[in-house]
């Protein structure tokens, strides 16, 4: 090898130092660019979405659970991506990058409601005229592709707690409830055959389980729910006015002539699913603690069987009722079903209602898919059967927002029933009785006409002539003391101040007359016993004492 002199290789060296500089950039950027596709193709892998809330969106690289459940387990013959329609999340949850390869997401858009319609006005305590709702906006599914999935993040309202001791009355939970079950609905109907669309929910509350039922849910965990809704019921309730600020039977015209009532039988029909028709139902009431209720039963049974109901007609009954009133039961027409009865968390031990949470057993007659339950101390005056073209719950207005437990139309449902036992003993009941604690269960319900059930009670201190039977009603419920336990031509409930609003002497005929009516070894079951007869002479004797005492004064 020659040798160089000094000065040569240092002009070598000099000029190879720009190539190795060049060399060492470009692996720098060949680094780089390896790093940024490495970053690029864990971005494009599933991501899971299933924490989306309003507080963090999480980054774990797995698809999101609930929609794992449904791809994985139920629509695994899907061969497109699922469309998916988003309610209540906010544009950064939902952004196509983080859904690509999973769903095809589609972002529904909901008008607010205005912060003028409350809980009150949707079920106002009187109607008008002409009744007006107030609006709650709801999507246009025209303007959206049919969907396979809806997915809303549900409010709890104002100062919900998970131990709260009333119901949720929420309309801004409302809203989101029917929009989801407006789309699921439009999206199943689509074309010439139904298909399955599920509900997804978001909520740190459970869904509105008049709309949502515990039935239809496949998979619940912590704040998600996911249900495959039953779509004939979901329209059942869509058909229905919003809340009760109308009625949910459509009248047309006069409701007592018998040609608008079948106009508005036609009517309900047509709306009413097919396979929502054929479906068994049934009457339904209830005895326990004792026989009190016994002849009022067997009359209830005789007058719903004069209308002639096509309805089977079911007594629930506990083991304090006697062989003899079972019997007498049975030749009225009453299926009996035995139950165990249920105490009222809420009710005084000495109280009228302390076992009337036994009424919640309705819920367990799973043979049938909708019922009418009726207290015993109602007779029936029309056929009721077209009732059953509506959804749970309907019932006739008690006061306020709350509706009357003496006569409700429900569904049964096994897991329903085992949700109001599971919160009695956390949800209040305002009167200590089943009727209070159903109000705070079933918040959303349908309003019938007041003439479903004429109460027998007058405020207002309204005259003797004026406590008639009036509206022509379909049945009449009998305050205070019963028509069985004073004599048929005298309302005792004439002899007490505090039950005077009770007493009417045309309402006690009206019950007597379908107590005639019945055969003689029926009427059997309600004779006067001994007690009660020493009782009602005992009250007509101090009446007459002080009925002397008046005249006496008087005439001086």
């Amino acid at each position: 090898m020659p040798n160089f002199p000094k000065t040569y290789s240092m002009v070598i060296s000099l000029s190879l130092r720009p190539r190795f500089m060049l060399f060492s950039l470009f692996s720098l950027l060949i680094s780089v660019k390896i790093i940024l596709v490495t970053h690029h193709f864990r971005l494009t892998q599933p991501t899971n979405i299933i924490h989306l809330d309003k507080q963090s969106l999480s980054t774990t690289l797995e698809p999101p659970k609930w929609l794992d459940v449904i791809k994985g387990n139920y629509l695994a013959h899907k061969e497109r991506d699922l469309r998916v329609g988003f309610f209540n999340f906010e544009a950064n949850q939902l952004s196509p990058l983080l859904l690509r390869g999973i769903v095809d997401p589609v972002t529904i858009e909901l008008e607010p409601i205005s912060p003028n319609v409350t809980w009150d006005k949707l079920f106002p305590a009187v109607i008008g005229d002409n009744p007006r709702c107030p609006e709650i906006p709801t999507p246009n599914a025209r303007e959206y592709p049919t969907l396979d999935v809806v997915v809303a993040q549900l409010p709890c309202g104002e100062g919900y707690n998970k131990s709260q001791t009333e119901g949720i009355r929420d309309v801004h939970r409302l809203q989101l409830s029917l929009a989801t079950a407006h789309l699921i609905v439009e999206s199943a109907m689509n074309g010439n055959e139904s298909k399955d669309v599920y509900g997804v929910f978001i909520s740190k509350c459970e869904p509105m389980v008049e709309m949502f039922r515990c039935d239809d849910l496949i998979w619940n965990e912590g704040d998600y729910w996911i249900y495959k809704p039953e779509v004939d019921r979901l329209k059942e309730i869509l058909n229905m006015p919003i809340g009760t600020c109308e009625f949910a039977l459509p009248y047309v015209g006069d409701p007592n002539e018998p040609r608008t009532l079948q106009l508005q039988v036609n009517s309900i029909s047509k709306h009413r699913p097919k396979a929502m028709m054929r479906q068994k139902e049934a009457y339904v009431t209830v005895l326990h603690s004792s026989e009190s209720y016994v002849c009022g039963a067997i009359t209830l049974a005789h007058s719903i069987l004069l209308t002639n109901t096509t309805k089977d007609l079911v007594q629930l009954a506990d083991r304090t009722i006697s062989n003899h009133s079972i019997a007498g039961l049975q030749a009225a027409g009453w299926k009996i079903k035995w139950i165990e009865r249920i105490k009222s968390p809420y009710a005084k031990v000495t109280a009228y209602n302390v076992w009337n949470y036994s009424k919640l057993r309705v819920w367990q007659l799973i043979e049938y898919s909708k019922v009418i339950f009726i207290d015993s101390d109602f007779i029936v005056l029309r056929n009721l059967d077209h009732f059953f073209h509506y959804p749970q719950l309907t019932a006739r207005l008690d006061h306020g927002f709350y509706f009357n437990s003496g006569i409700i139309l429900l569904e049964p449902s096994e897991c329903l029933f085992n949700t109001l036992m599971n919160k009695r003993f956390t949800l209040n009941s305002y009167n200590g009785g089943d009727q209070g604690y159903m109000n705070e269960v079933l918040t959303y319900w349908h309003r019938v006409p007041l003439n479903l059930s004429s109460m027998k009670v007058f405020l207002n201190n309204a005259k003797v002539g004026k406590r008639a039977v009036s509206m022509n009603p379909y049945t009449i419920h009998f305050f205070g003391l019963k028509p069985w336990t004073c004599y048929r031509d005298y309302d005792c409930n004439w002899d007490s101040e505090d039950l005077r609003k009770f007493a009417s002497d045309h309402f006690h005929s009206q019950w007597w007359k379908v107590h005639d009516d019945k055969p003689k070894q029926l009427q059997m079951h309600c004779s006067m016993t001994k007690t009660r007869d020493a009782t009602i002479r005992q009250w007509l004797y101090y009446k007459k004492a002080r009925l002397n005492i008046y005249f006496t004064k008087s005439s001086h």
